[in-house]
């Protein structure tokens, strides 16, 4: 056990090295795959991107294992990868942590620290999926904003104070606005709806109330209990 946590490569790497870091490299890979869409079971993701995380560690590793300590590859391996250009489309930030993930454990394994890798694979692992756990667990308050359009003969300081009171947890006036060369104002609150079957009732109060004038409710974040 204690080999493991030692550096395995010294100054000699025989085929067995390789094939084991290899091994390694590969079933640490596809812990974080696996991980990774447990965590995206509910989202949509990229494909391939799965695939990428299972060979991405095995990738550096041999990148790392054949580099070594010669400065002179070092420098020629980045002076070729500074000629690739990847162009795409900005990433989820999600994303990018499992590809630094990836790159860790490749890194950590290509360098020899096989025991470090696995370990730190563990605990990234139970992290990700505890904090998934964590997110999927039911919400119960949304905060939402509300905007909503009065005719200038109402008085806008009070006019809804009933209607939010009864429909919603909580509200905040925010500011107020005019439009149609004075005609209209425009409100805008942040409300706080316990039940999502609230909104159509919210809503048909509202309407007749500003004489069906334009509203929107915008979600804002979770709130939960």
């Amino acid at each position: 056990m204690q080999e493991l946590f030692n550096q395995m490569f010294q100054t000699e790497i025989t085929v067995v090295d390789v094939l084991i870091m290899l091994a390694f490299s590969l079933l640490l890979g596809g812990a974080v795959s696996l991980v990774y869409k447990y965590t995206k079971r509910d989202a949509v993701t990229k494909p391939g991107f799965t695939l990428t995380l299972f060979m991405l560690p095995a990738v550096i590793s041999i990148i790392i294992m054949m580099v070594g300590s010669n400065v002179a590859r070092a420098f020629s391996l980045a002076g070729a990868f500074s000629i690739v250009r990847f162009r795409s489309m900005p990433g989820d930030p999600d994303e990018i942590a499992y590809i630094f993930f990836s790159l860790a454990i490749g890194l950590g394994c290509g360098i020899g620290f096989i025991g470090y890798s696995v370990l730190f694979t563990v605990l990234m692992c139970l992290i990700l999926t505890a904090r998934s756990v964590i997110a999927s667990r039911p919400k119960h308050t949304r905060l939402m904003q509300l905007n909503i359009d009065i005719p200038e003969n109402l008085n806008y300081s009070h006019v809804l104070d009933d209607i939010l009171s009864q429909n919603t947890e909580s509200y905040k006036f925010n500011k107020i606005k005019t439009s149609e060369y004075g005609t209209v104002y425009m409100l805008y609150y942040t409300v706080k709806l316990s039940d999502m079957n609230n909104q159509k009732q919210l809503i048909d109060s509202l309407r007749t109330r500003n004489g069906n004038l334009p509203i929107t409710l915008t979600e804002m974040q979770y709130m939960s209990e």
